[in-house]
């Protein structure tokens, strides 16, 4: 019996070196693959920090250490094991490298982890718990927007979900020129699950789903058939779009960074700004700074409450549409609405007023850093401004920038 018993210990050691081996042989093939982080993701990482908001938070009790710390892979793989997901946390050289991506961003990080924590992944969490889905996938729009929900990409996706108009109407997403609810934080987060559920119906992989979400479910096939039918994500990694190689391993080390920041001298940011909040519903056309300035509310802070509304108006005579307030401004609302409706609205809410909206953004992402291949015309486009508008801001006498000029886009 003593005899079987070894035989049979000697077998399962035996067992856990191959695996161990194999381990190593996918990880090695990885190892030579040039680490990509999504173009969005940096220019989004890097916007937040000029946003109204970063100035409202402060690091309260928190000790924040100096310098950065970049950490053993022994250690990346013991702490990724340790999350309590759902979904496999997988180690290899890209994921080491988005990793230290995020360590190497401290500043964009605390603001992610102050906002993340205290208004938006409450949000996402429930949202995700109701369709039965990871709850790590909350860390999602991390990668996709930096938590900016005016954040608007290179090919016009937007929102904290990063929803492609097409696609944001399919899931029931008003989008006009007035309303981009791809930018409201719970309705696009509705859609986003509903999306990711029906992407899990066809993959049934939750790694394959979100390389579907980041390049769209035909390209992801495209990557299936290429390499011989196989469906496991790190397979078809060679036959994806390049910046959707880079989607998984920062997916993973988001989900790191997010849980184990204080092993990075990183600390949440707090924030003074009202996370607790009240939504009334609106029927008449209403702009954000009738309200802001009857009822003494910072019109930035009104903004980041309400992202959908592209040009600050809320066209309220066509349906009933959603405001959401600071907490215990409801009533001073209702009982004001009359002078808020009176107040300005030559100036603010009449069809003159409302043509004139396009000349303005009021993203919060402020500033654009050239790429090869951007123009001053394309940029314009993408941020829904005027071309004399962007030569006025940066002082321009012509069209000529170069690669790496920072220019503002927002009046």
């Amino acid at each position: 019996m003593k005899k079987y018993i070894f035989i049979s210990v000697l077998f399962l050691l035996f067992a856990n070196v191959v695996l161990a081996n194999n381990n190593q042989i996918v990880d090695s093939k990885l190892d030579s693959v040039e680490t990509i982080v999504p173009y969005e993701l940096e220019h989004n990482m890097d916007s937040v920090l000029k946003t109204w908001l970063v100035q409202k938070m402060s690091f309260g009790d928190c000790q924040k250490g100096t310098g950065t710390v970049l950490l053993p892979d022994s250690v990346y793989i013991e702490c990724l094991q340790k999350l309590p997901h759902e979904m496999e946390m997988s180690f290899n050289a890209p994921v080491r490298s988005s990793i230290n991506f995020y360590a190497q961003k401290p500043g964009q990080v605390e603001y992610l982890l102050g906002m993340g924590h205290q208004y938006y992944f409450p949000i996402f969490e429930n949202a995700l718990s109701a369709h039965n889905i990871p709850l790590e996938l909350k860390y999602l729009p991390v990668i996709e927007s930096a938590l900016n929900a005016k954040a608007v990409s290179r090919v016009g996706a937007a929102g904290l979900w990063q929803f492609m108009v097409g696609t944001g109407r399919s899931y029931k997403l008003e989008i006009n020129s007035l309303v981009d609810e791809r930018m409201d934080p719970l309705k696009s987060t509705t859609a986003a699950v509903k999306y990711l559920k029906d992407l899990y119906s066809i993959y049934k992989d939750w790694y394959l789903v979100i390389a579907a979400y980041n390049c769209g479910p035909g390209n992801v096939n495209k990557a299936i058939y290429r390499s011989g039918g196989k469906r496991s994500y790190w397979d078809i990694y060679p036959y994806l779009p390049r910046e959707t190689r880079g989607y998984v391993p920062i997916f993973i080390a988001a989900n790191y960074i997010m849980n184990y920041y204080e092993q990075h001298n990183i600390c949440p940011r707090s924030t003074t700004f009202p996370l607790a909040t009240d939504t009334v519903m609106i029927d008449k056309r209403m702009h954000l700074k009738q309200i802001s300035e009857v009822l003494h509310i910072p019109i930035d802070e009104l903004r980041m409450l309400n992202p959908q509304y592209r040009r600050d108006l809320i066209p309220g005579n066509i349906k009933p549409y959603a405001l959401v307030l600071p907490f215990g401004k409801v009533n001073s609302f209702i009982e004001n609405t009359d002078t808020i409706l009176a107040y300005k609205a030559e100036e603010l809410i009449s069809q003159q007023a409302v043509a004139k909206l396009a000349e303005y953004d009021y993203s919060t992402a402020t500033y654009h850093k050239v790429r090869s291949g951007d123009t001053l015309s394309g940029i314009a486009q993408k941020y829904h401004v005027s071309v004399a508008s962007l030569k006025r801001l940066n002082k321009l006498s012509g069209t000529t920038i170069r690669i790496g000029q920072r220019l503002r886009v927002r009046m």
